[in-house]
């Protein structure tokens, strides 16, 4: 089984609080820089390491691009550490150029009695009954490749793309793995939660591209699953800007975690 640490190629640099990491073309959107949440579940491996406590929220703001083959270096300050919680934060630069700022809590599970999930999670197929998700031929290397991505809800890149632009549902979901049985972690969340930007086609019907602004991570419980469903839900796209969250559960039907994003969006002609 590997972990986020070594899926991502993390190097620890002397102590808990020093990073590096190398933007390999597998680790990249197909624009040739550094997906937005690899770099999340990055600052997420670093901080958990540097505090010894697991990620209960985080938020990355992306202020500049990593292209392929530079190499980002991570430092971590620990600016609080309490009982039970530490507040953190990771910064992540290639040279003098700073390319991601995460904050975030990282704490030790409570002992409250009482407590629930009340949102539930949509009525889809199994993976083994949905297609992948098949995306344009980008003639690169990207995270799409490592990743096994099956469209659970919604319609086909196909279909947006041959279609008249009539709009659709905001609501879509995929089921997402990595192939080795990545384990579940805040770091592959991270990961996974950040194809929340790919879902403002649905209710478009017209093919996008979105950058991120940002990407926050609310970590439920973490449980063994090989699949995760990102549900993806679109709320608003207006002036050029979109919001959108995912609720992030297990083949079980527990919910892991919710990510949601702000994203710069244009259409892709």
């Amino acid at each position: 089984m590997t972990d986020a640490r070594h899926f991502l190629g993390m190097e620890q640099m002397g102590d808990d609080l020093h990073w590096r990491l190398t933007v390999v073309p597998e680790l990249t959107t197909p624009g040739n820089f550094l997906f937005g949440g690899c770099g999340l579940g990055a600052a997420l491996v670093a901080l958990e390491a540097a505090s010894g406590r697991p990620t209960v929220w985080s938020t990355a703001q992306y202020l500049s691009f990593a292209p392929t083959d530079v190499v980002l270096d991570l430092s971590v300050t620990l600016a609080a550490v309490g009982r039970r919680i530490t507040q953190g934060r990771a910064v992540g630069r290639v040279g003098d150029t700073e390319i991601l700022t995460v904050n975030a809590a990282l704490g030790e599970p409570g002992n409250l009695e009482v407590g629930g999930v009340w949102v539930t999670p949509p009525d889809v197929p199994p993976p083994s009954e949905c297609p992948p998700r098949r995306l344009p031929d980008f003639s690169s290397t990207s995270i799409f490749d490592r990743i096994d991505v099956r469209l659970a809800k919604g319609r086909t890149f196909e279909e947006i793309s041959s279609g008249s632009g009539s709009p659709g549902q905001p609501d879509s979901a995929l089921w997402a793995r990595v192939p080795g049985h990545l384990e579940p972690s805040a770091a592959t969340l991270a990961i996974i939660g950040d194809y929340v930007t790919g879902g403002v086609s649905q209710p478009l019907g017209r093919r996008t591209m979105s950058r991120s602004l940002d990407n926050t991570v609310r970590v439920v419980r973490l449980e063994p699953t090989e699949w995760v469903l990102c549900d993806i839900r679109i709320q608003a796209l207006v002036d050029g800007f979109g919001q959108g969250i995912a609720y992030l559960w297990s083949e079980s039907g527990s919910l892991l975690a919710t990510a949601s994003q702000s994203m710069s969006v244009r259409l892709w002609d």
